[in-house]
């Protein structure tokens, strides 16, 4: 096991590597360039291609083409590229082809700001491009994470043949901290059953996302939906700091789930009864836990860097067991601590 002083940026496309990573393809965009450079400077060294393309489109369908071949390939960009790459990811999703996505999210909408935020949340958990789809979506909030994430993913896209996000905040994806750098992976996914290799074995497979007679598109999205609901069964992932006796909990997720810590532990050592609680999957959403939670405090609040969006879920989750409370900031601003504080004894009373 070795440690290493890492940048987000960098973590996550070492923890690729590890992963048998065989192919990049993206546009450099800020916050998430280093991403690229990472990859430039890293893939070659183990065997495996990098390319700039001429555009965040074409980058997305070189993915599609990649993946399609049974490579495990990888891209990422920021908001306004991710925008861009939204018509390739659903026709990714429709051709059930693994890949992985990495968005490190800027302030927007438009071109907006180069500083971080959470506010492509509906963008990428909801789906972002046209149909009944979902992508699997990480929530990092550590470069440790990040590295780790950066493993994972590819094992859940090969697993359920689907897109995969990591999408972190641009604190996430440019702070440094140190990470553990565990083994490569050694056993992967056969992929002769689908993909097309030019051989032999796989001459009959076709990789498509067209079907225009309505009962096999309607055949197509049943299957889809129930791999949905095996992964919203099997890849629930979550951190908490909870106990019988809170009052109240406070929910978020990426760089602001470690501001949110700091403020619930100190209280906690004050003797305020509350308690934290950060999705890992915001897709899989932590629906039954989180319900569950419901029974034991009378209420949540929810901090994002947004105008409230997976604050949504929260409520949906809740099912109307307990009462929702929200407190943001936007264009890339932070929540202090002393703030969070306040509002949780402004609730709490």
């Amino acid at each position: 096991m070795k440690r290493q002083l890492l940048k987000g940026n960098t973590a996550v496309v070492k923890g690729a590597v590890l992963a048998g990573c065989d192919a990049f393809y993206g546009y450099p965009i800020t916050p998430a360039s280093e991403i690229a450079e990472a990859a430039a400077e890293y893939l070659p060294k183990a065997g495996g291609t990098f390319l700039q393309a001429e555009s965040e489109i074409a980058a997305i369908n070189m993915v599609y083409g990649a993946s399609s071949g049974g490579a495990r390939v990888m891209t990422a960009s920021s908001g306004p590229g991710i925008s861009l790459k939204s018509e390739g990811i659903s026709y990714m999703a429709g051709a059930e082809l693994p890949c992985v996505i990495v968005s490190i999210v800027r302030g927007g909408p438009g071109l907006g700001n180069i500083a971080p935020e959470q506010s492509d949340y509906n963008q990428i958990v909801k789906g972002g491009g046209h149909g009944n789809y979902h992508s699997i979506v990480l929530a990092p909030n550590s470069v440790q994470e990040m590295f780790d994430f950066g493993k994972i993913a590819f094992n859940l896209a090969d697993k359920y043949r689907t897109p995969v996000f990591i999408m972190a905040d641009g604190f996430i994806g440019q702070m440094m901290e140190p990470v553990e750098i565990g083994e490569p992976d050694t056993e992967f996914f056969d992929k002769t059953d689908w993909s097309v290799e030019g051989t032999e074995e796989t001459r009959d497979n076709l990789i498509t996302s067209i079907h225009l007679d309505p009962d096999d598109l309607e055949d197509v999205n049943k299957k889809l939906q129930e791999k949905y609901n095996k992964i919203e069964q099997n890849e629930v992932r979550y951190e908490e700091i909870t106990s019988s006796d809170d009052e109240m909990i406070v929910v978020s997720f990426g760089i602001t789930s470690r501001i949110v810590i700091s403020a619930v532990e100190q209280l906690r050592e004050e003797g305020v009864e509350v308690g934290f609680f950060r999705p890992q999957t915001l897709f899989p959403f932590p629906n039954q836990k989180i319900n569950s939670l419901a029974d034991q405090v009378d209420d949540f609040l929810v901090v994002e860097l947004n105008n409230g969006q997976m604050v949504n879920d929260v409520k949906r989750a809740i099912n109307g067991k307990a009462s929702t409370h929200f407190q943001n900031r936007m264009g890339g601003n932070l929540p202090e601590i002393e703030t969070i504080q306040k509002k949780i004894k402004q609730i709490i009373g």
